[in-house]
């Protein structure tokens, strides 16, 4: 299928399912609502209430703060997830020692963390940024670890015949071996990054998307939440985008799905 063809059946899903929830949100049904306004507001009152924020200037403030709470959280959490599931991979001591506090580490739940990072670091932007760092930091480590541990033992094996040092298997083997696996992980991570920083901002902060919901939430605004549910997405979907432009320049030399097969 092309692109364009794609984009379109892409834009069709959203038309269908935002025109099924303005039929069942307005039209009765045997005399009664599907989706009854009070509780599911209407797409219309939600894209209303989105372009109201976009015209009074009230969202960039808070997609700007999500913005560097989430991007920050994504680098830092993605850099020492790569660089120690790196390590961790060529270190099998090391792994073998840490193995289980990596895996209990991985499995305390995030929102106990939350409040706990806010006592740490108070309500400004590094409470979020923590927890950003602690949902992206396992996703990256798991798949970059395993992204070594998978590299081709018949390519290392030639590589080891033509002379290569360990740097160069490091950088020619290695890493490119880890890349996959990496960016894999990466187009998880994006949404991982943001819902720290909003998990963050919704129990407590005075700024940032979470707060916009929080806030919508706290007075029965049903049409504010659905916005700025919608606002996350696209916010998300944006980050994501930028991922994978980076992930085709790095990764030029992959061939595409299903070359090479018979």
């Amino acid at each position: 299928m092309s692109r364009g063809g794609l984009l379109l059946f892409q834009l069709l899903v959203a038309l269908v399912f935002f025109g099924l929830w303005q039929l069942l949100a307005t039209v009765p049904i045997f005399g009664h609502t599907v989706l009854p306004p009070f509780f599911f507001s209407t797409p219309v009152n939600v894209f209303n209430r989105i372009l109201k924020w976009l015209i009074e200037g009230t969202i960039w403030r808070h997609l700007l703060v999500t913005l560097v709470e989430s991007v920050l959280a994504f680098v830092i959490g993605s850099l020492s997830g790569a660089l120690i599931g790196f390590w961790f991979a060529r270190q099998q001591t090391v792994a073998a020692i840490f193995d289980p506090y990596v895996k209990m580490m991985n499995a305390l739940p995030r929102v106990v963390l939350a409040p706990i990072f806010a006592l740490w670091l108070g309500l400004g932007i590094w409470s979020k940024v923590a927890l950003g760092i602690t949902l992206v930091f396992f996703v990256v480590f798991f798949n970059v670890y395993q992204g070594v541990k998978e590299a081709s033992t018949t390519l290392l094996d030639n590589a080891r015949m033509l002379g290569m040092s360990e740097r160069q298997l490091l950088r020619h083997v290695y890493w490119p071996s880890a890349l996959s696996w990496m960016f894999s992980s990466l187009h998880t991570s994006v949404g991982f990054a943001v819902v720290g920083a909003v998990v963050g901002e919704y129990l407590g902060s005075a700024a940032g998307l979470g707060y916009l919901i929080q806030q919508a939430e706290g007075v029965f605004d049903v049409a504010g939440v659905f916005a700025g549910m919608i606002v996350l997405a696209m916010f998300v979907v944006a980050i994501d985008l930028l991922v994978t432009k980076v992930e085709n320049r790095l990764l030029v030399w992959r061939p595409n799905a299903g070359e090479g097969t018979a």
